[in-house]
């Protein structure tokens, strides 16, 4: 039997608009996110979809991602095994030093394609389930802290209680008037984190915690400058409530130095900064020889990204911390996918796969019977636009990707394209005929 290869590849930068404003230590974002949707086709007509949310304060800018993958890892990609995955990432990594975001999007997608083809979730590819469910955090990062208490409202009574506040970016007082008042109105019924997102200068950094650990937070992510790894050390070793890296630690010799250096007592895994999943369960069992217990973070992923972090964390024991993937359900106007991943009682739910179908069902949520990664009829429903790279729009386009996702085995299905304002010699280079009119550019 002839082993399937990758025989096309179909890039879209897409721009999503979001519902409020996120104020962050490292950066902040407002109006929308850009992201890479990545979509390979093997030879034997299986897709899978990947996805590349990079941030430009963080790890790099979506524009690059996807220069990465066109011109770069294109030619690489076409024509190789869609099964010999470690191999093909391997290369991938000596043509091209970093763009973790454009790696682990490939990587997606050949784990969607081989789980399709063999019936098996992508958990099941990384060894196995070892849970079903992942509590889900939510993080406290609206300018307006008032509609985040209001949002708190609404969600404890429906079972989300942990919440991850996003502290050092407003006054120092302030941060400990939003904490007291959480604790006042909820108590003991929320677990309260605290992310500083690298805001804090070294100088001083002790008292402003000593002043947060009155609330009793699990933990307090990132306080100081990814550089400072000896203070977070020292900061880990003053403090009574653990301390969680997240810039400081990226790859297998971050987490390495972290742990001899006792830096930090926990660890946030993203696939964004791993460049993989089986990277990022690498970073994990070198954590878990030592002790320290990881948590699921986000950039700014939609759903297939949360979809591939979801199975992941599903399959990797020592990620016990919960994650964030509220994206989609919280923020995101709306997501790509047809049926956003499911979330219940406070938990996202890792889908299983089922028996029959089983060339259709990898990483997600939902798919209609034989939709296979085949394109939908255009429609006129969703928001998210597609961007030209180098191109200036006076607003968004309307050339529009939804994807469906099959509900038990965790990522995407099908892709649904909505007509676009481009010239047909720019749509034509996503992959379609184009019946819309040139938007003006300025």
């Amino acid at each position: 039997m002839t082993e399937a290869t990758i025989a096309r590849i179909r890039l879209f930068l897409i721009e999503s608009p979001i519902k409020m404003a996120r104020l962050q230590g490292v950066g902040n974002v407002k109006g929308t996110v850009k992201r890479v949707l990545l979509e390979l086709t093997a030879s034997d007509g299986v897709v899978g979809w990947g996805e590349a949310a990079p941030w430009e304060v963080f790890t790099g800018t979506p524009e690059a991602a996807f220069s990465a993958l066109d011109i770069y890892l294109r030619p690489i990609l076409l024509g190789k095994p869609v099964r010999r995955i470690r191999a093909l990432m391997a290369e991938l990594d000596r043509a091209l030093v970093g763009h973790a975001e454009a790696k682990v999007a490939i990587e997606m997608a050949l784990l969607d394609i081989v789980g399709k083809s063999s019936g098996l979730s992508v958990a099941d590819l990384l060894g196995g389930r070892v849970r079903d469910t992942i509590p889900l955090s939510f993080s406290i990062a609206d300018p307006d802290f008032s509609a985040d208490l209001e949002r708190m409202r609404k969600m404890v009574p429906d079972g989300n209680v942990i919440y991850k506040v996003k502290t050092g970016v407003k006054p120092h007082r302030e941060d400990l008037d939003h904490l007291e008042a959480i604790r006042k109105e909820f108590g003991d019924k929320v677990d309260l984190r605290v992310d500083y997102n690298q805001a804090l200068a070294p100088f001083g950094a002790i008292k402003i915690l000593r002043d947060v650990e009155q609330f009793a937070p699990t933990f307090i992510e990132q306080p100081v400058p990814r550089k400072y790894l000896d203070v977070m050390a020292q900061l880990t070793a003053a403090l009574e409530t653990p301390v969680l890296a997240d810039e400081s630690c990226f790859d297998r010799r971050d987490m390495m130095e972290v742990v001899r250096r006792e830096a930090a007592d926990a660890v946030s895994i993203k696939l964004m900064k791993a460049g993989g999943l089986f990277e990022a369960q690498a970073i994990m069992a070198i954590a878990d020889i030592a002790g320290l217990p990881g948590y699921g973070g986000t950039l700014w992923e939609g759903g297939i990204g949360l979809a591939a972090g979801t199975q992941l964390i599903a399959a990797t024991p020592g990620i016990s911390l919960g994650c964030e993937f509220y994206m989609p359900h919280h923020v995101l106007t709306e997501d790509v996918l047809e049926e956003r991943v499911a979330n219940r009682a406070g938990h996202v739910v890792a889908g299983r796969p089922r028996s029959r179908h089983s060339r259709q069902r990898s990483l997600g949520p939902r798919q209609r019977a034989g939709a296979g990664g085949g394109v939908r009829q255009p429609t006129s429903t969703s928001t998210n636009s597609v961007v030209v790279p180098g191109k200036r729009q006076r607003r968004p386009g309307t050339h529009n990707h939804r994807i469906e996702f099959d509900e038990d085995s965790g990522l995407p299905a099908r892709a649904i394209t909505t007509p676009c304002g481009y010239g047909s010699r720019i749509c034509a280079r996503l992959g379609r005929a184009c019946p819309g009119r040139r938007p003006r550019m300025r």
